[in-house]
């Protein structure tokens, strides 16, 4: 436990890891009471609520990318101001209204959302170095998974102890004021405070190859665990035990903790696609799962590199996105795992479909181990051919070199 006594001596690590905690807690609570809204006060559909909750996960995702760059160029407090200004206004009419401008208050305050997990994400790295990055970040992802256990149980204990209109009204306002709280605060975004203002990096600095390939691992490492999530529900339906399949959720969203606590703790980074590939392969035993027990102890040892994964690929970001372009970056980062959240969850679907839950889980765990080795070797390649080009030595103009 030394490298987490180490980080939490920190009193900016510290301090930014509880922010986060307070900040997403009502994102998620407001999630689960935006679908509540429409189903129990607006009497429409699960499609409807559905599509709702697409549209905005979709604002989010690409509000990411630009939000971000605006942080890397502007500072924080001039980025999220109008997002809190934004947010007022919407929220403050969206939960008495119907559902259509409901849908598109939402939109318009899904694209102007307080980029929380960009700002607590760059604000850890700022505040660590290379040595302690690992467990800081291992802890933060440790703070997502705390409060979106908490978030979700308290929206819904809103909506049953009072009508969805107060519940979601309070719940977006707590959020407006989290944001108030972090303009307030604001948390410096790089590592030396009086180089806050410079400005962002090029994007054709760090837009390259390798965090291409990043972004395309933490999208396949999400959809994997989409995948699994909907496939669990379809095995536990198989095995006629739905009331187990919350036990067994909680099973692998704890071998995630515990994953991601002993990552953090390693003394040396490991590859995010080696984790990627190795999380497609623990993945493979729950195809054989025969009941909820079997499921369970599956579940338990895959969950074990899923919070690692993400955690190392945010780590991997860091090291090769200067801090001038870590904001876009992270925004991309988030766009791209928002993405392979749509993909797993399609993926599982059709396989699912066709040849029952140990499909769904097979198709999952291919999508994990094939880009996981395609994208080790690909980035190897390009690795090795830019170090050759480096140690090439270089030719005058007009000189030939002879063999």
């Amino acid at each position: 436990m030394r490298s987490y006594r180490e980080v939490l001596s920190n009193s900016a690590v510290r301090n930014v890891l509880l922010l986060g905690v307070m900040v997403r807690i009502p994102f998620f609570a407001g999630a689960v009471l935006l679908a509540l809204h429409v189903v129990q006060t607006l009497h429409g559909s699960y499609v409807q609520a559905g599509a709702l909750s697409s549209v905005v996960t979709l604002c989010i995702a690409v509000s990411g990318p630009w939000r971000g760059r605006m942080l890397d160029r502007f500072g924080l407090r001039r980025t999220i101001l109008p997002s809190i200004v934004v947010g007022a206004v919407c929220w403050s009419i969206a939960p008495f209204v119907g559902y259509g401008a409901l849908l598109v208050l939402a939109a318009v305050a899904g694209l102007f959302d307080i980029p929380i997990f960009t700002v607590v994400r760059q604000a850890v790295i700022a505040a660590t170095t290379e040595q302690n990055r690992q467990p800081a970040l291992a802890l933060e992802s440790v703070s997502v998974e705390a409060a979106f256990m908490v978030g979700p149980v308290l929206g819904v204990a809103a909506a049953t102890g009072w009508s969805t209109t107060p519940s979601l009204f309070g719940m977006q306002m707590a959020l407006v004021l989290a944001g108030v709280f972090i303009w307030v605060r604001n948390p410096p975004l790089r590592s030396d405070d009086s180089d806050r203002s410079a400005a962002a990096e090029p994007r054709r600095e760090w837009f390259r190859l390798e965090f291409v390939a990043l972004c395309v691992g933490a999208s396949a490492a999400v959809a994997v665990l989409a995948g699994s999530e909907l496939t669990f529900v379809s095995a536990i339906r198989e095995f006629g035990a739905q009331r187990w399949l919350g036990v067994v959720m909680a099973v692998w969203g704890f071998g995630s903790l515990v994953g991601g606590l002993v990552y953090g703790a390693l003394h040396r980074p490991i590859s995010t696609y080696v984790l990627l590939a190795g999380l497609g392969a623990i993945t493979i035993p729950m195809c054989f799962a025969v009941g909820p027990l079997s499921l369970g102890v599956a579940g338990l040892i895959a969950g074990a590199l899923c919070a690692p994964t993400l955690v190392a690929s945010i780590d991997q970001l860091s090291r090769i996105v200067p801090e001038g372009g870590r904001g876009e970056a992270i925004g991309w980062h988030g766009a791209a795992m928002t993405l392979g959240n749509g993909i797993g969850s399609s993926l599982a679907g059709v396989a699912i479909d066709a040849g029952g839950f140990p499909a769904g889980f097979a198709a999952a765990a291919a999508l994990g181990l094939g880009l996981g080795i395609g994208l080790a070797l690909l980035v190897g390649v390009s690795r090795r051919r830019r170090a050759d080009q480096e140690m090439r030595p270089a030719v005058p103009r007009g000189e030939v070199i002879r063999p």
